[in-house]
């Protein structure tokens, strides 16, 4: 994927601190998508934002057939408050990257998992374009108090952002300074699944999209699935990982997403940066403990 979804958001973002400082948040993309598509399109912008049942779509983005004005709608049926806004930023990504592509955009849940195809590759665009525009990354890194997240701190960006957890979540994964992995589950297996670079070169991924993954019994996730609520704790890596060597820590989270029209369990999971560091950590522990016979 090339730079232009990351940078046009960034345009907008820095407008948008200019003249709103930078507690601004959450971004109302009503009126920015009424505004700013006004500004680089006059000719043909954005004139309506309406909420439609759509059928099988999460959101689109239509144009007259003059082609004279744009309309975004969005499925009420989203539930969430966040989910929506993302859709609305989505779309208003689809009018700055590509109205020059096509003249109707219908955006459903099943695109994201065609890779391949040009309609995948401008929905990805589309996704990250919303992301930058709704959670700026030196923002985002701003409210960062750790290098792990956790339940509050997810939360704490979720109200400053307006956004759900998933996209909160997805946005962590990307600055995770350890192996992360995101996924989401309903029903005892998984949606999806998201690794950073990290954990992905270690291969610690979830090919959700060829395979049927459980989720683990003994894992957190799991239990909150049975239980509901929000957790955290450190658990043992194979639980996950079976690759993983023995005594390999990773803090597993675990939120339960009571959205109406899409409940899921959103699952975090965040290993040491690499077997070798934790195997050195392991042995640096060991010189300094004292020697009193006490068993850690």
């Amino acid at each position: 994927m090339n730079n232009k979804p990351k940078a046009e958001a960034n345009r907008i973002s820095h407008i948008l601190n200019h003249f709103y400082g930078r507690d601004r948040f959450p971004v109302d993309v009503e009126q920015l998508a009424r505004d700013y598509s006004k500004q680089i399109s006059p000719e043909s912008y954005i004139t309506d934002i309406k909420s439609v049942p759509l059928d099988g779509f999460e959101g689109c983005l239509k144009a007259k057939p003059d082609g004279s004005k744009w309309m975004i709608a969005y499925n009420p049926e989203q539930g969430s408050p966040g989910r929506t806004r993302f859709t609305l930023a989505h779309e208003l990504g689809h009018f700055v990257l590509h109205r020059n592509l096509q003249q109707a955009f219908e955006c459903s849940e099943r695109d994201l998992y065609d890779w391949d195809s040009p309609v995948r590759q401008m929905e990805a665009e589309a996704d990250t374009f919303a992301s930058y525009l709704l959670m700026p990354l030196d923002d985002f890194r701003a409210q960062l108090t750790s290098q792990s997240m956790n339940v509050d701190l997810l939360d704490h960006c979720c109200n400053r952002y307006g956004v759900s957890p998933m996209a909160a979540a997805l946005k962590w994964v990307e600055i995770a300074p350890r192996r992360t992995v995101v996924v989401a589950a309903r029903d005892g297996f998984l949606l999806w699944a998201r690794s950073n670079g990290r954990a992905y070169k270690s291969g610690r991924y979830f090919a959700t999209s060829k395979n049927t993954v459980e989720v683990p019994s003994q894992s957190l996730l799991a239990e909150v699935a049975q239980n509901g609520g929000a957790d955290r704790r450190t658990t043992d890596a194979r639980i996950w990982f079976p690759q993983e060597p023995y005594g390999m820590p990773m803090e597993e989270t675990a939120i339960c997403v009571d959205n109406p029209s899409f409940p899921y369990i959103l699952g975090i999971l965040q290993m040491p940066e690499a077997e070798r560091d934790w195997a050195t950590n392991s042995e640096d522990e060991e010189t300094l403990r004292p020697l009193t016979g006490l068993q850690w």
